[in-house]
């Protein structure tokens, strides 16, 4: 059993998963940004690869790209940092990035040095269904790595079914189709994760986009088994003297 199937085996509500970018505010934070994470409360962190050109990404996340890759990160640099990361994280880790960087480090080169260190899974919004089916599936299932699709509002139902079959670990609902950071009507998002949750789907389901407190959390976790933090988490981490208090302090304000 992979450590995201289990991790929703053992809690199918309430799961807290926060996006860090990897080389911010330094370089070498990767690490010391996923121990405090795991120190104070969170189930997974999906940890993001830098990339000029990010597609998803709001002006925050886009920002700590562009300092990440000023301070020197590379997929590279990211699997040195991770080569001996799962000695102390025990929690689900994913990767989330973007097709360019990875296609020019070599994909199953990639997916070999990904599942050698301990990555759990991927997430690559640009990486449409047929490329992944026709070219790419084979190679993510042959290193065991997760694949997460994501569905937004309007996705039809037919799609986000095909999506949710060739998803695993967990499916990503966006909750609308704009970029991260981004203020949401929580009303018009709350309709569309009940539709998803009459849907019935295979696969559990996080909310991103837009979850930035206590309460966006708790109201993402009412209608799906959990969310995604991002910009708010790097804001937090933007002017932090200290990862670990900082990560903290934004931690006890969602979960406490």
């Amino acid at each position: 059993m992979t450590r995201i199937n289990q991790l929703f085996q053992n809690k199918e509500n309430e799961v807290l998963n926060v996006y860090c970018t990897a080389g911010y505010p330094q370089l070498d934070s990767t690490l010391q940004v996923i121990k405090a994470l795991q120190s104070n409360g969170v189930d997974m962190i999906e940890l993001g690869m830098p990339y000029s050109d990010p597609l998803a990404d709001g002006p925050v996340i886009q920002h700590s790209s562009t300092i990440a890759l000023a301070n020197g990160m590379t997929i590279r640099k990211l699997f040195e940092q991770l080569k001996d990361f799962r000695r102390e994280i025990h929690l689900p880790v994913i990767l989330m990035g973007y097709m360019n960087p990875i296609l020019q480090y070599g994909f199953e080169k990639f997916c070999t040095d990904a599942a050698k260190v301990g990555i759990d899974g991927l997430i690559l919004p640009d990486l449409p269904e047929y490329e992944f089916e026709t070219e790419f599936a084979a190679i993510i299932k042959k290193y065991g790595l997760d694949f997460i699709f994501l569905v937004t509002p309007e996705t039809s139902d037919e799609r986000i079914r095909r999506l949710d079959e060739l998803s695993t670990g967990f499916l990503y609902a966006v909750s609308s189709s704009s970029i991260t950071g981004k203020a949401k009507d929580f009303s018009a998002v709350e309709k569309y994760l009940e539709r998803l949750k009459c849907m019935k789907l295979r696969n559990p389901i996080l909310v991103g986009f837009g979850i930035k407190d206590k309460p966006t959390f708790e109201t993402a976790c009412t209608h799906a088994n959990g969310a995604i933090i991002g910009t708010a988490f790097i804001k937090a981490l933007e002017n932090a003297g200290d990862v670990e208090s900082a990560t903290k302090k934004f931690l006890n304000s969602i979960l406490q």
